[in-house]
């Protein structure tokens, strides 16, 4: 059957380095400055950082030592995950004033279907731009958002005029906004699949239309037919409101690396606890149980193990990571360590439809 061309009207949200901006909110001292939420000068993980930090490189997911080292006055603040809930909470509200059709990714962002919406404006560009303006009134903080026919051209949308700036992609225009797109911002290819299509000469969205269905499946298995539809703007993933969680972790980074085994498993039954309480939070099983190991050298490894039955008492999850963390002997002293389940008895099988393009579509 031929494919066709969806045409919905989708927004995603997204807030300007939110967990850095409820910070600088909170405590005035902090604004204008460069900082850094989670992690410390010795260890640790940066979670998020403000713009004035990321103008020397930092990032999130970036070790705090390589952070600190790049910016020398980063600021390293606790994250307060209590109060960005509060305040996600409150933005999650305003969505709802317009549409039930919303998706959190995150605490953070969230797709909206405003294909037909509760304020009857059948301008997608004029409720995004809206929403904005009430995020910033009720929270004094910052949004930006994109805006266009699908989710995938809409989150990428959403980054063109970052901060405090939105992006609409017209239906007349997608073709040509996916031709020119470099292939490093197509949502989903990472640094090591663009260098790869580097190597095969795709650079931006019109190399990539130029390649077949079968050579992109052969070259980049079940990925290859999504990038095959995308840069057709072909993405026919519906916003669903009670998006179905795939995994579940836990994990820590600790203030010394550790060499012995049994300070390892005394940190996995701490994590395999935690685990089990987000668990019950989330009435949620598992099969398959994965341990993380970051070594000293900022190596990582995962090893996974999938049981025959759904577990979810920490006994059960201890029990499988120690099994994996015998796999094999420690190469280095470790730094973190982290356990997820996932393989949950909450997932389904989406049925994809095909459907005629509308022939129409006011933006």
């Amino acid at each position: 059957m031929e494919k066709h061309i969806l045409l919905r009207k989708i927004i995603h949200v997204d807030m300007d380095a939110f967990y850095a901006s409820v910070e600088q909110l909170d405590n005035p001292e902090l604004r204008g400055k460069a900082i850094a939420v989670g992690g410390s000068e010795e260890r640790g993980v940066v979670a998020a950082a403000s713009y004035e930090a990321r103008k020397f490189g930092v990032k999130s997911a970036m070790s705090s030592i390589i952070a600190k080292r790049n910016c020398p006055d980063l600021i390293f603040v606790k994250p307060r995950f209590d109060r960005y809930k509060e305040i996600s909470n409150l933005i999650r509200a305003i969505f709802l004033e317009y549409t039930d059709l919303v998706e959190p990714l995150s605490l953070d962002e969230a797709y909206l279907d405003v294909s037909s919406n509760k304020k009857g404006n059948p301008s997608a560009t004029l409720i995004a731009r809206e929403i904005r303006e009430k995020i910033k009134h009720k929270t004094g903080l910052n949004a930006s958002a994109g805006i266009s026919i699908n989710k995938f051209i809409a989150k990428i949308a959403s980054d063109i005029n970052k901060p405090n700036g939105q992006k609409t992609v017209n239906p007349e225009d997608v073709l040509k906004f996916l031709e020119k797109l470099q292939i490093r911002k197509f949502h989903g290819v990472g640094k090591v699949t663009a260098e790869k299509m580097y190597r095969l000469g795709i650079f931006n969205g019109l190399d990539l239309k130029q390649k077949d269905q079968k050579f992109l499946i052969d070259h980049f298995g079940k990925s290859g037919e999504f990038y095959y539809n995308v840069v057709r703007g072909i993405h026919h993933s519906e916003v669903k409101p009670n998006r179905i969680r795939k995994s579940l972790g836990a994990e820590r980074t600790f203030d010394t690396n550790i060499s012995s085994e049994i300070f390892m498993l005394e940190r996995l039954k701490n994590i395999a606890e935690e685990i089990e309480r987000r668990l019950q939070k989330s009435k949620v099983a598992g099969k398959t149980v994965t341990l993380k190991i970051k070594y000293s050298d900022f190596t990582q490894h995962t090893r996974s193990k999938t049981l025959p039955y759904f577990i979810s008492s920490k006994e059960l999850v201890l029990e499988s990571a120690k099994e994996l963390l015998y796999q094999e002997k420690m190469k280095e002293s470790v730094r973190l360590l982290g356990i997820s389940l996932s393989n949950l008895n909450t997932e389904k099988r989406e049925k994809k439809e095909e459907i005629a393009v509308q022939l129409k579509f006011d933006f």
